[in-house]
């Protein structure tokens, strides 16, 4: 059972630091470009070698957009050029074509996920090819937990847009087939002033009309994300949006903190430093939303997210079975994940990789006949352990002492000694109760999971490591 969750202010102003979201571990800054094309598919051959080798998932990057919002970190082209889906669709097809015959076919894909970028920049046609695409080289799982989620940018998709992907098979009524049964819409926040200020002026009743068109041609489960820390944010701004997305009841919310990282990513120096809320607003917003999350029914899962209580994902956290991966929280664990498309980000086996973050970079890779990877790196025994440790802290939320000993053979207190006297002062503020065979995360300590992974985190702990991150709060 998860300890209920507590606000504590101060105690988040205390550790408002930069760190990992450990969507992996290691973190995509410790890939290497000495990783390759060889390395991926020796990785490839060795998961295919596991006695009982794991499902698949596949991720889809689709990079363009129609127009930069200013707060976006995404790998993105901006382009209004809609015939550039083509030539991209043509290359993504080479890099299915070359990677799929590398698994073994009774390897079943449980999981797809299109994100971006905008992965509706792409008409209703052009995706039903990509998943038939998919569906011809990969096999595909009958079963009915299989989880096939696109995002939607609801100011670019119709009702009749959702109506033709249901028409061509894209819903959960045709198990036949590979169909979406998810869809995740971003919000952001429905203020005008802050739309404006962030170049994403998207109306109520637009974003309320595409949730309802999902919902009625078949889709198992809405998304909605939202940002807190944004130019122009209020109180009462931000509370008129809560209500409103509540009003809307999707089944799965996401609350993330704004990242301000204007060195990293060019479209945020377009944002007016002055009109940023200050540090007690944006903490205060933090509150505030999980406050009216709460009270209406939804169920925290961990860093941003919230559910339904009858959500898979909030289903999943109470068997045990809850992952997270670089798509974030998800109920599929036991799979290995495929990447596909420019910048995106694979885990197979002991290994990640990534592709070139670039388009030409990407293509001139799959024109030389090679598996388009530009870094990624082979887990050591350390980093597995590590990795397993941080996947069940951001999931379970405790850290269970006995079942690592018995798994990888270690001494506990021995093996993490350093890492032990880093937790410490976090135990004496509460964050953790260290028991004889697990640390569990406290009621004060759930809002924290970041900081508290930190302390077990090996690459961390050397001069300006934790500088390319955004704050935990």
């Amino acid at each position: 059972m998860l300890p209920t969750l507590a606000f504590d202010a101060a105690l988040l102003r205390r550790y408002d630091r930069p760190g990992p979201r450990y969507t992996s571990y290691p973190t995509a800054p410790q890939f290497e470009t000495s990783f390759g094309d060889a390395d991926l598919r020796e990785a490839i051959a060795d998961s295919n070698g596991d006695p009982i080798p794991q499902r698949l998932s596949l991720y889809v990057h689709v990079p363009f957009c129609l127009s930069p919002c200013f707060y976006c970190g995404c790998n993105r082209v901006i382009t209004r050029d809609r015939t550039r889906a083509d030539g991209y669709l043509t290359n993504l097809h080479r890099e299915i074509t070359t990677i799929a015959p590398l698994f073994d076919r009774d390897r079943a894909v449980v999981q797809l996920h299109v994100g971006g970028g905008t992965p509706n920049f792409l008409t209703p046609a052009q995706l039903r090819w990509t998943v038939d695409t998919l569906r011809r080289e990969f096999t595909f799982s009958q079963a009915s937990d299989r989880d096939i989620s696109i995002e939607l940018d609801p100011r670019t998709v119709s009702p009749a847009d959702i109506r033709e992907l249901a028409r061509a098979g894209f819903n959960r009524a045709s198990f036949n087939r590979a169909s979406f049964n998810r869809a995740s819409l971003g919000v952001q926040d429905f203020d005008p002033d802050v739309q404006h200020a962030v170049n994403r002026v998207q109306g109520i009743e637009q974003t309320r009309a595409v949730i309802d068109a999902c919902r009625h041609y078949g889709f198992r489960s809405v998304n909605v994300d939202l940002i807190y820390g944004l130019p122009k944010q209020t109180l009462a701004g931000f509370a008129r949006t809560l209500e409103t997305v509540i009003a809307m009841r999707p089944d799965r919310l996401a609350v993330y903190s704004y990242a301000h990282l204007p060195e990293m990513f060019k479209a945020q120096r377009q944002l007016n430093a002055e009109d940023f809320p200050s540090a007690e607003t944006k903490l205060a917003l933090l509150q505030l939303s999980i406050g009216r999350l709460i009270d209406a029914g939804y169920i925290y899962i961990g860093m941003d997210h919230f559910a339904l209580p009858d959500d898979e994902l909030a289903l999943a956290q109470q068997r045990g079975s809850l992952h997270r991966n670089f798509m974030g929280y998800t109920t599929h664990a036991e799979s290995d994940l495929i990447g596909l498309g420019v910048s995106a980000i694979a885990h197979i086996g002991n290994s990640f990789s990534q592709s070139p973050r670039d388009l030409q970079g990407w293509q001139n890779a799959l024109d030389a006949g090679r598996l388009p990877v530009f870094r990624g790196m082979r887990l050591s025994d350390d980093d597995l352990l590590r990795a397993d440790l941080i996947q069940r802290l951001m999931c379970q939320a405790e850290i269970p002492i006995a079942a690592l000993e018995r798994r990888y053979g270690i001494d506990f207190q021995r093996y993490f000694a350093e890492d032990l006297q880093r937790l410490r002062p976090l135990q004496d503020d509460g964050l953790v109760f260290k028991a004889r065979e697990r640390i569990l995360v406290t009621a004060r300590g759930r809002l924290l999971l970041r900081t508290i992974a930190m302390c077990f985190d090996r690459y961390l702990h050397r001069p300006n490591e934790t500088s390319r991150f955004s704050r935990a709060i």
